[in-house]
């Protein structure tokens, strides 16, 4: 048996990369060194970026769940599925740069606040989403247990989403600077941080569309179509 092989970049990946290192240099060289907290400052435009894409992901995965519910069609609960493994990554991201970035501004590397507690939760809920996938080994089955849980779980992204607006001054955590169509960061942050975020966003595109091509490929292993995706000769 044989099997041809190609290497092939995903518009998104190109993107992705040209996004990735303009952004470092944005983030790291071009944008001014914050007053107060001075350089630490800097791991904010890789957090905020990574939070707003592991909430993007679980709406993603809730809403992909919801088409699949309505019209049963496969490829919903594979992007449901992709969704949440590459969700779940930049999840951790978010709570690996989190507490570095607060342990010195903070004093203290976590504290159970409302926005910091809901954020783990959501770290949970994707892990919980990831073993019903594995759990299953009927596919359907998995796929309607995992849509109803995320149906159930969505109520999460606004707690995170509002959690410091309903605290006001009683959380250690950084108000939102930037929200729909008003900032109070100065452009000089405001750019580094939207062009890092866009960036991540075609990255999260970029492997969602991966992941959800090789799990047709596995869940397709035995038919003789992905034998010809795929260039095998026998």
């Amino acid at each position: 048996m044989a099997a041809r092989s190609g290497f092939r970049i995903s518009p998104f990946g190109i993107l992705c990369l040209i996004g990735v290192i303009a952004s470092l240099y944005l983030a790291l060289v071009w944008a001014p060194r914050e007053r107060v907290m001075g350089d630490i400052q800097r791991i904010m435009y890789f957090h905020v970026a990574t939070a707003w894409i592991a909430e993007l992901a679980f709406c993603m995965v809730g809403l992909a769940s919801v088409i699949y519910l309505w019209l049963r069609e496969r490829k919903w609960d594979i992007l449901a599925h992709a969704s949440a493994e590459v969700g779940f990554v930049f999840c951790c991201f978010v709570m690996v740069t989190g507490p570095i970035w607060g342990k010195p501004v903070w004093g203290t590397w976590w504290t159970w606040d409302l926005r910091l507690t809901s954020e783990l939760v959501l770290l949970f809920i994707y892990l919980g989403i990831i073993a019903l996938y594995s759990t299953y080994e009927d596919k359907r089955t998995a796929s309607r247990a995992v849509a109803v849980l995320t149906l159930v779980c969505v109520v999460n992204i606004p707690i995170i989403h509002y959690s410091i607006q309903w605290l006001g001054d009683k959380t250690l955590h950084q108000a939102n600077s930037v929200s729909v169509g008003k900032s109070s960061m100065d452009v000089s942050m405001l750019i580094p941080l939207l062009v890092m975020s866009f960036a991540f966003k075609f990255l999260f595109a970029a492997i969602v569309i991966m992941r959800s091509r090789s799990e047709v490929l596995l869940r397709e292993s035995n038919s003789r179509w992905v034998e010809g995706v795929l260039g095998v000769e026998k």
